[in-house]
């Protein structure tokens, strides 16, 4: 797992970007799976995103990498702080002030204000115990064609065990059960970092 970790190094504004995540403990998104999120940005040439949890802006740069230049992510955080330690990130990292907009607040408080239909990819990596309900936002506000992205989806080895019954866990488990079940959704898991859901909007 190492090796797959370590397959794309981060550069320094990556770096940092982590440092200052585990600094405030805002547990940054690992190499692996910042790789996903760039390359799936990338292959459906992504112009809007809805990134739940900005967190210092780790997953924030990995997604503007794959976005369109012209693209913009709309990025939701519940602490001031994250978000402007996120800030600095972008701009380290060589992105314009105006390619992101970050908004504080609850998620499920900010997401219904956002409009339907109109994001290309919604990534989310908040209150677990909250990611069913990211889902039912998530559906309404993709594109179809569009993708949702669910982090910690393994949740440290805990979803796969079944006497694991705290409720992150359950709330994980059961939002892979919805993902899974969902008709409208081509789903997947992968075992990058701790694990990531995806899910394709079908038309």
């Amino acid at each position: 797992m190492a090796y797959v970790e370590d397959y794309l190094p981060e550069d320094e504004a990556l770096t940092n970007a982590r440092r200052r995540g585990v600094e405030v403990g805002a547990v940054p998104i690992g190499p692996a799976a910042g790789a996903v999120l760039r390359f799936l940005a990338r292959a459906i040439d992504a112009r809007t995103v809805v990134e739940v949890g900005t967190g210092c802006g780790t997953s924030g740069i990995w997604l503007l990498r794959g976005m369109r230049p012209d693209a913009t992510l709309t990025s939701v955080d519940v602490e001031p702080e994250h978000q402007r330690l996120a800030r600095e990130a972008y701009a380290e990292a060589g992105f314009a002030a105006n390619r992101a907009r970050l908004i504080t607040g609850r998620a499920l408080d900010v997401l219904p204000r956002l409009t339907d239909g109109a994001y290309d990819i919604v990534f989310c990596d908040a209150q677990k115990r909250e990611y069913p309900d990211y889902l039912t936002e998530a559906l309404r506000l993709l594109r179809p064609g569009g993708i949702v992205i669910f982090d910690n989806a393994l949740w440290h080895d805990r979803v796969a065990d079944p006497t694991q019954r705290d409720p992150d866990t359950i709330a994980i488990r059961e939002l892979g059960r919805i993902v899974r079940d969902d008709e409208r959704l081509v789903p997947m898991l992968l075992a990058s970092g701790d694990g990531l859901l995806i899910a394709l909007k079908q038309e």
